[in-house]
Parts: C-alpha cells; sequence; structure tokens
C-alpha cells in the first residue's frame, strides 16, 4: 500500500477528461483495489473483480493514461504491476457544480462510493462470521445516522474536525499490530425543507 498518506485535488475545469475516465465503474474499483491491497498485475485485478485481464489490462491503461495509477517494481519480466499514483482524490464541489458536466460526473462518482460501501458490508460481515476479524471488532464497527442542524460554516468544520481526528489516531496506531484496515465513510447532505401541503397543491 502507500507508505504515506498523498492527495490529488482535481479541477474539474482543467482535468474534465480525468473525471470522465474515473466515473467508469471498473475504473473506480481497479484504483480501490490498487489503494487498498498494493500493487497488482493485471491478471491479479482481474481475478479480484471477476473481469477478464484483458479488459482489467485496457481500464487500467486508461487510469495510467491520467495519472491515477503507474508501473510498479516488477517481480519479473512477465506482467506489469500496477499501483495507485494517490491515495485520495477530491475535488471543488462548487467548481464541479459549474463545470459543463460536472454535475453528472459528481453524481456518478458519489453513486460508485456508495457501491463500494455495499461491498465493504459485505466483506465485513463475512469476515467477522468467519472468524478473519476478532470479535472485538463487533461492538465498534457499523453505521450511523443523524440530522443536525448545521450551518456551511459548521458543517466545513465537522469535515476538517473528522479529517484531523482520522489523522491522529492513524498516527497513534500505526505501529499497534491490533490494528486493522477499517473503511471510513463520512456524508454531509444538507435537506432543504419540504414544501408545505397546500403550497404543493398551489403549484399544481
Amino acid at each position: 500500500m502507500l507508505s504515506e498518506p498523498t492527495r490529488r485535488v482535481l479541477d474539474p475545469e482543467r482535468d474534465g477528461a480525468a473525471f470522465k475516465a474515473l466515473t467508469h465503474p471498473l475504473r473506480i474499483e481497479l484504483l480501490g483495489l490498487l489503494r487498498q491491497h498494493g500493487p497488482a498485475t493485471a491478471s491479479e485485478l482481474a481475478a479480484r473483480t471477476g473481469e477478464s485481464s484483458a479488459s482489467t489490462s485496457y481500464h487500467l491503461r486508461v487510469l495510467a493514461k491520467y495519472a491515477f495509477v503507474a508501473e510498479a517494481d516488477h517481480r519479473d519480466s512477465r506482467e506489469r504491476r500496477w499501483k495507485a499514483v494517490h491515495s485520495v482524490t477530491s475535488w471543488s464541489n462548487e467548481a464541479m457544480h459549474r463545470a459543463p458536466g460536472g454535475r453528472a460526473a459528481l453524481s456518478a462518482l458519489r453513486r460508485r462510493q456508495l457501491e463500494h460501501l455495499e461491498r465493504s458490508l459485505a466483506r465485513h460481515e463475512g469476515d467477522l462470521v468467519s472468524g478473519r476479524l476478532d470479535s472485538a471488532w463487533q461492538e465498534p464497527s457499523g453505521l450511523s445516522g443523524s440530522l443536525p442542524r448545521l450551518t456551511p460554516e459548521s458543517l466545513a468544520e465537522l469535515w476538517e474536525t473528522l479529517a484531523a481526528k482520522t489523522a491522529e489516531l492513524t498516527a497513534r496506531d500505526a505501529d499497534d499490530p491490533r490494528a486493522e484496515q477499517v473503511v471510513v465513510f463520512t456524508a454531509g447532505l444538507p435537506l432543504a425543507p419540504e414544501p408545505a401541503p397546500d403550497a404543493e397543491e398551489n403549484a399544481s
């Protein structure tokens, strides 16, 4: 895996083609697997995804074209090994909404993230049932939801606080043999008030 967290910030105006390349479901999955498990060949990734090695090889080359992945050190000369270049990809939501096609790309990327969450949940449950994870993980793991009322500034502060605390705990547990890779998903999705029933009737 990547030894140090690295971030690539995409500009939707300058990196439109890269955004489009990244929204393909298999490419998102391949990039995620390389980030999670470290360097791999197209054949190894084909076995993980159920795709053909020709397909994974093609999509890896597309990811490499836009600098999401790069060739890793080879164990031998028979097949290329690939690695993720960055551990995190981010962007400005405001800039995405301004860019042509940006809203659609942002929506597609978010839905790929939800698919990743579903796969992670299934794997987590299987790891607990099989005993691959210690039972000590049962209590702290899970999903939660809340509906606080926040200002835009407070929501931004919440994101910053979560990122800082995650970095702090990751550094603290770096050398602890009990530490496992944890999939952490966060969402902050403001909702406008629903219109009153009489307003809907007057509008129709």
